[in-house]
């Protein structure tokens, strides 16, 4: 994949985050894709799936923002950085994530294989507590909801 081609797929990924239609979710993914929301997590396979995995969980419109650019490509191996936002009832900033993308594509330009890694921006994890990478305060090493 080219680096235009990338960048594309990275815009028609936000377009799709926002708008939740089930069609521009699913034209990102091939039939067989593995999408993984952290490194450590199992994948969600396939391309329905991962369309209804994004449709449990939707941010409220308005309240989430996200641009994401190439870094380095390799063959089918594409990998972003970026950062994802999320904001309050009010329009402020409200929570800030930075993201490194890993993903892979076949020949149609669908992802077949996507990793997100994610760290939390030190502002907010340090007013709710946490560390960094989603640990609390007290209890080192200790997810979240974990």
């Amino acid at each position: 994949m080219e680096r235009p081609a990338f960048a594309g797929w990275l815009d028609r990924y936000v377009s799709a985050w926002k708008s939740y239609d089930p069609q521009e979710i699913g034209d990102l993914f091939a039939a067989d894709a593995e999408y993984r929301y952290h490194p450590k997590d199992e994948p969600v396979v396939g391309r329905d799936a991962i369309v209804e995995s994004w449709l449990e969980d939707r941010d409220e419109p308005g309240r989430f923002d996200g641009e994401y650019e190439p870094l380095a490509i390799d063959g089918d191996v594409c990998i972003a950085s970026g950062w994802s936002r999320d904001f309050d009832a009010s329009g402020a900033l409200d929570d800030e994530y930075w993201n490194i993308f890993v993903c892979r594509f076949d020949e149609q330009g669908r992802c077949r294989d996507f990793v997100d890694y994610w760290i939390r921006s030190r502002e907010f994890a340090r007013r709710d507590g946490q560390a960094e990478d989603g640990a609390t305060a007290e209890g080192a090493g200790t997810p979240i909801g974990g």
